[in-house]
């Protein structure tokens, strides 16, 4: 588990090809923006790609839950800190626009083009 990296994932990657083929610039995983996978500073909008299984999506409803109560709890923690981290950079003037890794590889074009309409329409573009 320890080799599963949090950075540059797939789904990352694929949707950063997408909006760099629209033209739109961007920054990488600055801590001081949550952390966020791609920001775009000018125009406050944040972006994280979300993976399934680590961020919970649907765990319990799809019957993903892990064996171990250890998973279990780190699970419920990223999913609080992931609300924590969006709601401050919203208090903070932030748009967050959040991911789920199945959508990105289903469907990038429609995530990119997502991100597209929310820049156009933030303050700054």
């Amino acid at each position: 588990m320890s080799k599963i990296g949090s950075k540059n994932t797939k789904p990352e990657l694929i949707l950063r090809k997408k909006l760099w083929e629209k033209n739109l610039r961007y920054r990488l995983h600055n801590r001081d923006v949550g952390n966020a996978d791609i920001i775009f500073a000018k125009n406050k909008v944040a972006v994280f790609v979300d993976g399934d299984f680590w961020h919970g999506y649907n765990w319990k409803k799809l019957g993903k839950i892990p064996p171990k109560d250890f998973w279990q709890k780190k699970i419920k923690r990223n999913m609080g800190r992931d609300k924590k981290t969006t709601r401050e950079l919203e208090n903070a003037g932030w748009i967050v626009l959040r991911f789920w890794e199945h959508e990105v590889l289903e469907d990038a074009d429609a995530c990119a083009d997502k991100v597209e309409k929310t820049l156009k329409t933030a303050p700054n573009f």
